[in-house]
Parts: structure tokens; sequence; C-alpha cells
């Protein structure tokens, strides 16, 4: 009977609104269709629910994130545009990207608390790397070169702060040369960052790897006032169990998949 009530109480409530819609298109003009005072019905929640910011988006904007029926992911994309001031054209990419999503659950739970976060919370998973000729991803400099071609667009899959010092950064270990495929440093959490390639799934060699080049940093780049560096392996296939028992808690491995 309750499920019954409910379902009455939502019919009425669409002919409602199709009530008013057919007075407000007759009175003032087509403007105020069903779907926009259903949409207008749904801000009028969304800002009752506390939706930070809310008030500051353009109403073009929040045709973009009205349809989300989370509203955990409804405050998030608020903010971020907000913040970082995104025209609705750029909003549109990162719903239909699904970055919310793509974030840590640990994440979510920091942004529902409202805690502090690191720079590690809103780096996504999998990755978004554009591929817009649909290049076959077969060695670790292919993907590099499609990084290289819209850097831009990878720096926010990492989330805020971080910027791009040098590709194929070259360092001296003993009498031998090696190179980090990025060397990334974030200004919000002053820190530097080395980033690895790998188009396998993650290999136990591959976090002796980083975590070399990470030392390197911190005792050759790092001053005494930054933060320790941090390590991100970007992998074909993550390997969860290789990262349980990795005792580095600043290494992070990631996925990646090409759009």
């Amino acid at each position: 009977m309750k499920a019954q009530g409910g379902e009455e109480r939502a019919k009425y409530g669409d002919n409602l609104i199709k009530e008013y819609s057919d007075k407000l298109v007759k009175e003032v003009n087509k403007k105020y269709d069903i779907t926009t005072l259903k949409r207008m019905r749904k801000f009028y929640f969304l800002i009752q629910k506390g939706a930070p910011l809310a008030h500051q988006l353009s109403w073009s904007n929040y045709v973009e994130i009205l349809p989300i029926n989370d509203i955990n992911a409804s405050k998030y994309y608020i903010d971020i545009c907000v913040n970082q001031n995104l025209t609705k054209r750029q909003l549109r990419e990162k719903i239909k990207n699904n970055e919310y999503e793509r974030l840590p659950e640990e994440t979510k739970i920091k942004l529902v608390n409202k805690d502090e976060s690191n720079v590690q919370d809103f780096i996504k998973n999998p990755i978004v790397i554009h591929n817009p000729n649909n290049i076959n991803v077969v060695k670790e400099k292919t993907l590099q070169r499609l990084i290289l071609e819209d850097i831009p667009s990878f720096l926010e899959e990492l989330g805020s702060g971080f910027t791009f010092i040098k590709n194929e950064y070259k360092i001296k270990i003993g009498n031998r040369y090696n190179y980090i495929d990025f060397l990334l440093y974030n200004i919000d959490y002053n820190c530097y960052v080395v980033l690895e390639l790998k188009v396998t799934e993650l290999k136990k060699e591959h976090i002796g790897q980083i975590e070399v080049y990470m030392n390197y940093i911190d005792n050759n780049l790092k001053t005494i006032n930054q933060d320790k560096t941090i390590g991100i392996i970007i992998c074909k296939k993550d390997n969860k169990f290789i990262m349980e028992y990795s005792s580095d808690t600043r290494i992070l491995s990631k996925e990646y998949k090409n759009i």
C-alpha cells in the first residue's frame, strides 16, 4: 500500500507540473515547458539539501547537473564548477567522463564529512588519456606521447595543483643514467611527483623502480621546506595484491583507459 501511495503522489505531482506548465506557456512563454519546471523543482530540492556554493552557478550549468540523482555527486560538480570556473561545455565533459564516480571511495567519504584532503585524494581511477586517433598503445613511449599532446587534461585527471616539469627527466644513479617518465610538482601540497607509465599489469619490480626514483628526488631536489616526493604508477591493469604488500604509502597505482 505504501508503494502504491508513493506512485499516486508521484503521478499527482507530474499532473500538477503539467497543469502549471500549460498555464505558464499560455500566459508567459513556451520556455516553461514540463521539462523546465521539473528542473526547477529539482533545483529547489538541491538547494534545500544544502549544496555549497550553489547560488554562484548559472542556470545553464545547473541544467547539466540536475539530471544527476546522487546528491553527493551533484555537490561535487557544483564545487568544481565554481572553484575551477568551468564553462557549460567543460562541466558537461567532466560529467560525461564520470569524474566523481572515478574518485576513490575514501575521498567521497572525506567530501561528505568535509575532512582535510591530501595530494592523493583526487587522482582518478582509471585515468582517462585522450586518444582521438585510436592509436594502438603497445609501448610506454606511445602512451607518453598521447599524454604530452594534451598535458593540461592529463594534469586535471590527477587532481588540483599539479604542474608539469619535464618528461624523460634524466637522473644519474651510480654510473648509469635513468629517465623518469614524468617529473611533476604539486603546488597545493608542496611536493614533487614522480610518475611512471606501464602498458602492462603492475609488477613488483615497478614498485622498486619508482621507489628508487622518489628517493633520488628527495635526496637531490627536495628542500627542507618541501614535503616528501610521492610516486604514481599508471598501468594497463592494477595488481591490488602487490600494492597491499607495498610498505610505502606514498606510492599509488592507477589504471588508464583511452578515449
